[in-house]
């Protein structure tokens, strides 16, 4: 019997790094699991290696695509007991450089989709003592970052949005947390990373040491790190946690 056998989960952005990562670890504990994001390849390469798993293309920044997404993941699972807001986007600029387009574009994928895919899925989640409203930040959204003003703007919104969530939700039973992690070796940091090199004039393996300096542990943070403090937050031992932005970063916070 797993921990959370009987439970259905909804993923976005789960289709690679650590919103994959997540799907395998709420699999293994016994979950049902619908995954989402814009690329069908990927989403259909995780859910083909898990038991119960259904991979929902969707935008996450369209109120229409989410609602969409949950009823898509409602005919496959059943209702909604999990919701992994994970879909997330990051971009780079000096802040005299960031134009009106970079900064709606970082709103709208880290936050704004945050927002619609817990209201789409909220009916479900709220049905029931139990319910768990997990949004994946970053350590951007507990602390400044130079070059990343948008990203890091829409990810304290994000923490904020999990934060007031809790405080309206705790009466009926639902959880609702920021998972924070600190640079975690995914496709997102390779690319992060191949453009500070470009952008830089530095080596590939300057710009990785200068991010893992960062870390007190000298090291980046695996996916799994990350999807093992979800799958925490998402069993009953975690019935009182809420309202929290939990950093997953080797002490940077």
């Amino acid at each position: 019997m797993g921990v959370l056998d009987g439970k259905h989960a909804l993923i976005t952005g789960g289709g690679t790094g650590i919103g994959a990562a997540i799907a395998r670890a709420l699999s293994e504990a016994g979950a049902a699991v619908s995954v989402a994001g814009r690329r069908i390849a990927p989403l259909e390469e995780v859910a083909a290696r898990l038991p119960r798993a259904k991979a929902i293309v969707a935008d996450v920044t369209s109120e229409a695509e989410t609602s969409a997404m949950v009823d898509a993941a409602h005919a496959a699972h059943g209702p909604i007991d999990i919701l992994i807001a994970n879909a997330g986007a990051a971009e780079s600029a000096p802040f005299a450089r960031i134009d009106a387009a970079h900064w709606q574009r970082m709103l709208a994928v880290n936050l704004t989709g945050a927002f619609l895919s817990a209201k789409a899925a909220l009916p479900d989640v709220t049905r029931r003592q139990g319910g768990r409203i997990v949004c994946i930040a970053s350590t951007a959204g507990l602390k400044g970052y130079a070059y990343v003003a948008a990203y890091t703007a829409a990810k304290h919104g994000v923490v904020g949005l999990a934060r007031a969530l809790a405080v309206e939700l705790a009466p009926r039973g639902v959880t609702v947390n920021a998972v924070c992690p600190g640079f975690t070796e995914t496709p997102l940091l390779e690319a992060s990373l191949t453009n500070i090199a470009s952008k830089t004039g530095r080596t590939r393996a300057d710009a990785e040491g200068d991010l893992k300096r960062l870390n007190p542990q000298g090291r980046f943070v695996q996916p799994d790190e990350v999807a093992g403090t979800v799958l925490w937050l998402c069993t009953p031992a975690a019935q009182s946690i809420t309202g929290q932005a939990i950093s997953v970063s080797g002490g940077e916070i």
